[in-house]
């Protein structure tokens, strides 16, 4: 039964609102923090659920707790007939917004995404944990402030790989039951042998590749059971070499995926090799990490044409994207809805996240948000650059724009500041980057007086092609 519109209170200060989703594993609202006003995120899961899994995600995300782009759980407990999971309410998922730019990303985009989200997998692996359903349904954007950060979720099925006491790595296995996405899932995985951390990675190559390709090749595989569906799936990735699946994309997504799947079962990733990779392409290529994504591209070319047209943009929406151009303070709650929601054939897991997306007020405010902070960073930028040139005679030293640089956090919630749990405006998870040796070193330009394009080709050198083994 729906709690909508009842006005239950669960964990003492936080209300029930609008259903925004629901699942086999129970259903999620918009929840309303009766003390201070904030929306929150409410999971329920009924307490006759046949597998519940609710207190263990708790569990797996106290103990990830502090970490650059994991919600935050600020409550877990039982109500009448339901287990309660109140979390950070997040905006739309990777997924939803790979739909909403017509199911194609940029180079730029994709890669950006690829530097946080290899940030994020390799953060709960520091924490011993695996996830083993990695896919774009289960990383969402912020909001507001934290618009640019990717959040990973659906902590559900994540398994600990090291004994947290030992710290001995779980023994290999075969004869597994399939865990995870079909679709993302590796080729190992596939076989039935005990997932481990190279398989999240796998399954990320393949994101990558979905992102800028638009689909897999073994999409839209049909079959009379599943099981013979998943076996077709499986013939298809093992088949398909990595210089295949990624032909007509830069070389560095290959060698991505041949560095993984070469990976023994128990070998640690170079998880700074693989952001170089990524990073290195992304200098070639001319890009700046402004984090400005195609779907914020997008929603700025949206408003343009809407206000050159005339048109009223309260409420009226544009591919289903609605716009609400009042201030966040003067905003109706629950009048507009988001970005699109996943298509209707589209597969969510039994462990599907609650989520803003299609169904919540906030995520017009998250993209109107992102658009302004960008805007504001481009005006303080300026503001420095008039500043330098008005106070000093000598040339400014030079340090390429497209390299990440060093940014302060902003504290995710009371009592995490300074942890790790703040929002990083560039510099992404350095908690978990383990040494200033896996950071990205901006080189500085020793002749001032050479012209930018002598100065930018001294600092982005080709990328060697040579692999590294952990």
């Amino acid at each position: 039964m729906s709690l909508e519109g009842r006005d239950i209170i669960v964990g003492g200060k936080y209300k029930i609102g609008r259903k925004i989703g629901a699942g086999s594993f129970g259903e999620i609202y918009l929840g309303t923090n009766i003390t201070s006003g904030e929306d929150i995120g409410i999971k329920l899961e009924s307490i006759r659920a046949a597998h519940p899994q609710l207190e263990y995600e708790a569990r797996v995300y106290k103990t990830l707790a502090g970490g650059v782009g994991i919600p935050f759980c600020r409550w877990y407990g039982k109500e009448g007939e339901y287990n309660v999971l109140v979390m950070d309410l997040l905006g739309p998922s990777l997924e939803d917004l790979f739909n909403y730019c017509k199911r194609r990303f940029t180079l730029k985009t994709v890669l950006l995404l690829a530097d946080q989200l290899l940030s994020r997998i390799e953060y709960i692996h520091s924490k011993g944990f695996i996830h083993r359903d990695i896919k774009p349904d289960n990383f969402l954007m912020g909001i507001g402030k934290r618009g640019n950060q990717v959040n990973m979720i659906d902590f559900g099925l994540a398994k600990r790989f090291r004994d947290p006491r030992t710290n001995v790595h779980i023994p290999y296995r075969e004869n597994k039951n399939l865990t995870g996405t079909p679709r993302y899932a590796s080729v190992n995985t596939h076989l039935g042998i005990e997932q481990s951390r190279r398989d999240d990675l796998e399954s990320l190559g393949y994101i990558l590749v979905y992102f800028c390709k638009g689909q897999l090749p073994w999409q839209g595989i049909r079959a009379r059971t599943k099981k013979e569906k998943y076996d077709k799936i499986m013939e298809k990735k093992m088949t398909t070499p990595a210089d295949a699946l990624c032909r007509s994309l830069s070389q560095e997504f290959a060698i991505y995926l041949n560095y993984v799947r070469s990976l023994r079962f128990d070998d640690k990733p170079d998880y700074s090799y693989l952001r170089k990779l990524f990073r290195d392409l992304f200098v070639r290529e001319g890009y700046q990490y402004d984090y400005v994504f195609d779907w914020t591209i997008r929603k700025m070319q949206e408003k343009k044409l809407a206000e050159n047209q005339g048109m009223r943009m309260d409420p009226p929406l544009y591919n289903n994207v609605p716009y609400d151009p009042l201030p966040v303070q003067q905003r109706r709650p629950m009048v507009t809805t988001g970005l699109p929601s996943p298509g209707i054939g589209h597969r969510t897991s039994t462990t599907q996240p609650y989520r803003a997306e299609s169904k919540s007020p906030d995520t017009s405010k998250r993209l109107d948000d992102v658009m302004l902070q960008y805007q504001q960073q481009q005006q303080q930028q300026k503001l420095l650059q008039h500043q330098q040139q008005q106070y000093s005679h000598q040339p400014p030293v030079m340090i390429p724009q497209s390299t990440p640089q060093d940014h302060a956090y902003l504290s995710n919630h009371h009592g995490y500041a300074g942890t790790g749990g703040g929002r990083m405006l560039v510099r992404d998870n350095q908690a978990s980057a383990g040494s200033s040796s896996n950071r990205m070193k901006s080189p500085v330009v020793a002749c001032a007086h050479k012209t930018r394009r002598s100065r930018m080709s001294e600092v982005h050198q080709p990328w060697p092609p040579s692999r590294r083994r952990s």
